[in-house]
């Protein structure tokens, strides 16, 4: 990591070896178990410089961003943990916008300037953004290293916005006059860093100062015992973890600065990063408190820290060989798996962008509470269906059936919902519909020329699936209006004139994923007529058509009187995605060695009891809950959430269309088409629309898209884009496509 992003109080102070040091005086010593303490989790909350804070940690300090925007995407994440967070007096960002960007006040890290007029001014500027402290740290100021300095804040209290190099207009070094300089300026607290001594801690608090921070943990209990509780005393360098928190609070500290986990999570994931650090951090420092029997930060004391011997003085620790890439299946270094990682990754680095990516439900039709209605009422139905308490006991908390517990609830759904008539015992739940394509896959590909027919663009999960289990798959392009039964059938003449056996032809007949083409009726019919003729089974995949608006076009399944329709259900986005609930209906018969005819749904449970044993009772009564109270309707149940897709699909298209007329697109050479429902519609552009193009998307124009090579397995789609439209808001949705637009106006003209 480049040093000009690290900041702390004890490079501040000339030590540039405390985080070293520390991390050395970190590994000598260990926690103690305590008892179990109080019933319940530990309260990490502390109250310091008269402000309750979530946990003894305060966030930085920084210096300089690490990625652009990454100050404020550090004040924001530490606001949202409820948590101070230090930022410098170089700041990137005004102290107006860093102060009002949380309402947790940020504290100000500020340096001995020449010109002592520039120290006073910044201070009050930052008293007036409503900061919540001042630190200055004693001794050289040879940690600041931007070589360039940002004007933000220099330039309203002086001509500075042509300084190139800040250091020249610092002093060498801060001392005790400094700090009588900046008490003198400002009535926000004062902090004083690098303490090294209780000498220095004693001049500290004479000098009015607010609170010290300490860079030597063992230093720290000496000081400590010194300032005896006058004003807080803080720790900085060397902390990693949660229980490094609890050590250093155990050897006299109120609170620790967290700086380089920090730096990580934010050149990592953004906000998010952050985010996730923090939260890290404090649920390991609740975890140490655990297990030292504390219930609370006030109940640590020096008595829960052991000592050991230096790590140099213990035996080394054994070597490992690395594993190699090449060692491993070769699924996992092929890009399709790739594709939701990158995709979440540009994400979380771009927080403020607006992402067309997600295909996922709208968050506002979910409430929390309605969890518990649907567990209630599956246990009611338990009970009126005669199951004793011990009964209902047993199928919540135990393993369960491996076909699933709710089979006649979805046979009954889908009796009244999709015409769909098969037995119960045709169907096996899944976790989720992308458990049901691995089930599937592993029980029908055989060898290795047997061969999977996809309708090209498709969805990533089938093609993923396939290439875990080393399935070869042959795609068929997709035309304007979806997929041709003559190409589909000159696929299959193709496949078997080279010797290979095709078992099965996977597509999404319903607003399909990627492409949000719909297949039309008389395609259906003959898609099923020559599924029957060639001997080949249909994998139906079609999560989008009760979220759609309109009366659906009947599934294939519902017309299948051949048994060639193996249906891949979900509810996923019917119900919610966090159930992770899917079916499968596999009704095929099976004849067995001995002449016994089962269904192809026993062997995929089979297969199922050795990948992952059952699904969730839990989630399956969750979604067996919300199906009983809709009477198996879920078309009813999603009446609302579908006008609302096809008002932001409208929406988009319509957006697009203002943005880019019609003659404008045409000199453009940019297209789309139009989906009636669903989650997806796609764009035809004229540049590559690569992984490249999409970081140059999210990082200069602020909206995020899915590249179409991602779904085309036999290659293609460099021009493409998918948008989906179900995760955003009318008014995101307005914006998104603006800058969308923006995005393609200035791509295509790199291009020419």
């Amino acid at each position: 990591m480049p040093e000009q992003t690290a900041d702390s109080p004890a490079h501040s102070a000339g030590e540039g070896g405390a985080s070293a040091a520390n991390r050395e005086a970190f590994e000598r010593r260990g926690l103690r178990q305590g008892g179990r303490g109080t019933p319940g989790p530990p309260d990490t909350a502390v109250k310091i410089l008269g402000r309750v804070w979530s946990a003894p940690l305060i966030v930085g300090p920084l210096s300089a961003p690490a990625r652009p925007g990454g100050e404020l995407a550090v004040v924001r994440a530490a606001g949202a943990a409820q948590l101070p967070c230090v930022v410098g007096a170089f700041a990137e960002r005004t102290f107006a916008e860093l102060g009002s960007a949380t309402d947790v006040p940020p504290w100000l890290r500020t340096y001995a300037f020449r010109d002592h007029a520039t120290g006073r001014q910044l201070a009050a500027r930052a008293e007036d953004a409503g900061f919540g402290a001042v630190l200055l740290a004693l001794g050289s100021r040879d940690d600041v290293r931007l070589k360039v300095a940002a004007p933000a804040n220099l330039a309203q209290v002086g001509p500075w916005s042509d300084v190139r190099d800040v250091r020249d207009l610092l002093d060498a070094r801060a001392d005790w006059a400094d700090v009588d300089r900046l008490r003198a300026a400002t009535t926000l607290p004062l902090l004083v860093a690098g303490v090294r001594t209780a000498t220095d801690a004693q001049r500290a608090v004479d000098s009015g100062a607010d609170g010290i921070v300490v860079t030597s943990l063992d230093a720290l209990p000496g000081i400590a015992e010194t300032v005896a509780g006058r004003c807080p005393v803080l720790l900085s360098g060397g902390i990693r973890r949660g229980a490094d928190v609890l050590t250093a609070v155990a050897s006299g500290a109120d609170a620790v600065f967290a700086g380089r986990p920090v730096l990580h999570g934010l050149r990592a994931g953004g906000r998010a990063g952050v985010a996730e650090v923090l939260d890290v951090l404090v649920r390991e420092l609740g975890d140490a408190m655990t297990f030292t029997g504390t219930a609370t930060v006030a109940d640590i004391g020096p008595g829960l820290v052991r000592t050991g011997p230096r790590p140099a003085d213990a035996a080394p620790p054994p070597v490992a060989r690395p594993l190699r890439r090449t060692e491993l299946h070769a699924s996992v270094s092929d890009p399709v798996l790739d594709t939701m990682t990158f995709l979440n990754e540009i994400t979380t680095r771009y927080p403020e962008a607006i992402s067309f990516a997600p295909g996922r439900p709208y968050d506002g039709f979910f409430d929390s509470e309605q969890i518990f209605t649907h567990l209630r009422r599956y246990l009611n139905h338990l009970e009126e269906q005669g199951s004793s308490p011990r009964q209902v006991r047993t199928a919540m908390y135990q393993y369960g059936p491996t076909a699933g517990l709710i089979r006649e609830i979805i046979a009954d759904s889908l009796r009244a919902d999709e015409n769909i008539d098969v037995p119960a015992e045709s169907i096996v739940v899944t976790v989720g519909a992308q458990e049901a394509m691995l089930l599937v896959l592993r029980a029908l590909i055989t060898g290795p020329d047997d061969v999977l027919l996809v309708s090209s663009p498709c969805y990533v999960g089938i093609t993923g699936a396939a290439r875990l289990l080393d399935v070869a798959v042959t795609p068929v392009e997709e035309r304007e209006d979806g997929v041709s039964c003559a190409d589909l059938e000159a696929a299959i003449r193709n496949e078997r004139a080279r010797g290979r056996r095709p078992r099965a032809f996977y597509v999404v007949p319903d607003h399909s994923n990627p492409s949000g083409t719909t297949m039309g009726p008389q395609a259906r019919t003959e898609l099923l007529e020559l599924a029957a003729r060639h001997g080949i089974l249909i994998l139906e995949d079609s999560p989008y058509r009760l979220v759609s608006p309109g009366p659906p076009l009947p599934t294939l399944k519902s017309q299948d009187r051949a048994h060639t329709v193996v249906h891949l259900g979900s509810f996923s986005k019917t119900v919610f995605p966090g159930a992770r609930v899917g079916f499968v209906i596999a009704d095929q018969p099976v004849v067995g060695a001995s002449g016994r005819t089962g269904l192809l749904a026993d062997d995929l449970a089979k297969i199922k009891s050795m990948v992952t044993v059952n699904t969730s009772s839990l989630s399956q009564a969750a979604v067996a809950g919300t199906l009983l109270a809709a009477d198996g309707k879920v078309s009813e149940l999603n009446k609302a959430a579908s006008a609302y897709y096809g008002d932001a699909m409208r929406a988009t298209l319509r957006e697009l269309d203002a943005h880019l007329p019609a003659e404008r697109r045409e000199a453009l050479g940019v297209r789309w088409n139009e989906p009636t429902g669903g989650f997806f519609l796609t764009l035809r552009v004229p540049f590559r629309a690569d992984n490249a193009a999409l970081i140059r998307s999210a990082q200069d124009f602020g909206v995020i898209w899915t590249p179409m090579t991602y779904f085309h397995p036999g290659g293609g789609g460099l021009h493409g884009i998918r948008l989906s439209t179900s995760y955003l808001t009318p008014a995101q949705i307005k914006e998104g496509a603006a800058r969308l637009v923006r995005f393609i106006e200035s791509e295509s003209a790199r291009t020419t």
